[in-house]
């Protein structure tokens, strides 16, 4: 939010990402946005200096006086830490392949935790795929049910609103990646705050979705927002009532408040617009509330969706356990 939140902003489709995220499936990570602070999916980073080498020498030429300069790698050819991998490649025939399996089944009674934990992650990188390859679409569409159209279309138009909030960067970002609470324990805080305020518990889920990974990813935003639904210290004094601006109960508490105040649930647009000043962060928001709003399936998949972050050579997962 522009008084609440932050522009850290998400890489985070990517998250995610995006979030983190900056791009589909999340957007990392997730967005880079007006809100009070930036959004967490891409930080900004700073542009390394090109590589340099030694002067040119001939065949006849004596051996150079001194010694050259090691070259200076880029952030995109500087070895990764360890953990962080590249998205997967993939193409239109897989990503059906991932959806068909993991959408019906991320609704169906019987889906295991472990089943969620997995076709969550399988889910998000096929959207990411799909996000940065939006010609794919129409080919995806075609090689699954009908009934899934609706549901596809609708995560790809939140990871492309989310992925055009943001810029690739040239370094990784100066975050801390941490386990999430546990998926019930959050649902509990989403609606405990629904009762309380009459924010629809779903829009809080897409809220912590987009800025933080539902708290995975632990920083200050470069405008100094904190806390897993990122608000900048002066929104928290207004609205924090005196709780942790790090705790997620406590962050998810103030959001609800802070989103009645601009207009929830009456006008969620509104509030939405007021939490992160831009129409692209409104309609991602919606189209992710919306979904698991439609079935409390969404959520447990959206749950297991990990922080990537989006380079100029394309994105990189963040795992549990990375600092930069």
């Amino acid at each position: 939010m522009c008084t609440l939140v932050r522009p850290i902003a998400a890489a985070l489709a990517g998250m995610l990402a995006l979030g983190a995220c900056g791009g589909g499936g999340g957007d990392t990570a997730a967005p880079t946005t007006t809100t009070a602070g930036p959004a967490p999916t891409e930080a900004p980073s700073t542009t390394v200096s090109p590589t340099t080498g030694a002067p040119p020498t001939t065949a006849r030429a004596a051996a150079p006086t001194t010694t050259p300069a090691p070259p200076v790698t880029t952030a995109t050819t500087r070895p990764s830490p360890a953990g962080v991998t590249a998205l997967p490649a993939g193409d239109p025939a897989s990503v059906a392949a991932a959806l068909a399996e993991a959408e019906p089944a991320l609704r169906e009674p019987g889906t295991t935790p472990a089943q969620f934990e997995r076709l969550g992650k399988a889910q998000q990188v096929a959207y990411r795929q799909l996000v940065a390859n939006p010609g794919w679409l129409e080919d995806v569409l075609r090689r699954l049910p009908p009934a899934l159209g609706p549901v596809v279309r609708a995560n790809v138009v939140a990871g492309s609103e989310l992925r055009a909030l943001t810029k690739p960067r040239t370094e990784l970002p100066p975050w801390r990646i941490v386990a999430p609470a546990p998926a019930d324990e959050l649902l509990g805080y989403y609606k405990e705050a629904e009762a309380r305020y009459r924010v629809p518990w779903a829009y809080l889920a897409a809220i912590h979705l987009t800025e933080t990974r539902m708290g995975r990813i632990r920083g200050t935003s470069t405008a100094g927002a904190q806390g897993p639904m990122q608000f900048l210290p002066a929104t928290w004094a207004q609205y924090g009532e005196g709780g942790d601006i790090n705790s997620n109960r406590d962050a998810i508490m103030a959001a609800a408040r802070y989103l009645v105040r601009n207009g929830a649930p009456d006008d969620m647009a509104n509030a939405l617009f007021n939490y992160n000043r831009s129409q692209r962060y409104v309609r991602a928001v919606t189209e992710y509330a919306l979904l698991m709003l439609n079935h409390e399936g969404a959520y447990r998949g959206y749950y297991h969706w990990d922080v990537y972050y989006r380079l100029v050579d394309g994105d990189r997962l963040l795992p549990v356990g990375y600092s930069g």
